[in-house]
């Protein structure tokens, strides 16, 4: 091969990694984008519906006790507020429980975007990875098993992760200020 034709092939493999990335933007522009243009909105519709206060009432009620705290308070604040803004439901606990509902809160990123993709944009990547995977492997029948399941799973378990994380998070943090003579 000589030089020009080494050129003339990285030239080629350098705007194909563009094209790959055009197509892949198109692939959103009309797939994934109005969806979740549609779920905001319907998300902004329901807040402005049942009222912004009612909405922070759940929140507080949720924060009451240990199991809700990590599970359904988490899930509201990335339901309703999405990615990043889901932290600022961390009003609702008290001081002692913050690092453990931000830990919650954070690890819900994932496992909500299969069913609520509106909730964390940013994450849609590696639940369109895993998507993709089973889908190809349903084609070829290797498995029976629906996207719908997969989401549900993903966010059940996600779920239950969730609250070991914010026990163990809320846990940890106490024998930590006790360590270092924090009062919490």
């Amino acid at each position: 091969m000589n030089a020009f034709e080494f050129l003339s092939h990285g030239a080629e493999a350098f705007i194909g990694v563009f094209n790959a990335g055009g197509k892949t933007f198109v692939g959103f522009v009309t797939g994934i984008l109005p969806t979740l243009i549609v779920l905001l909105t319907a998300v902004y519709t329901i807040i402005a519906l049942v009222g912004e206060q009612r909405v922070h009432r759940l929140a507080r009620f949720a924060a009451g006790n240990v199991i809700t705290r990590y599970t359904v308070l988490p899930l509201l604040a990335m339901f309703f507020l999405t990615n990043p803004m889901a932290y600022t439901f961390g009003m609702f606990v008290e001081e002692k429980h913050k690092p453990a509902f931000y830990d919650s809160a954070v690890s819900l990123c994932h496992p909500i975007t299969g069913l609520f993709p509106h909730a964390n944009p940013g994450e849609l990547f590696v639940w369109l990875g895993v998507a993709t995977a089973i889908t190809k492997l349903a084609e070829t029948n290797q498995v029976s098993f629906s996207l719908a399941k997969l989401a549900l799973a993903y966010l059940l378990v996600g779920l239950f992760v969730n609250l070991l994380k914010g026990i163990a998070t809320e846990r940890i943090t106490a024998l930590i200020a006790k360590r270092e003579g924090v009062e919490l």
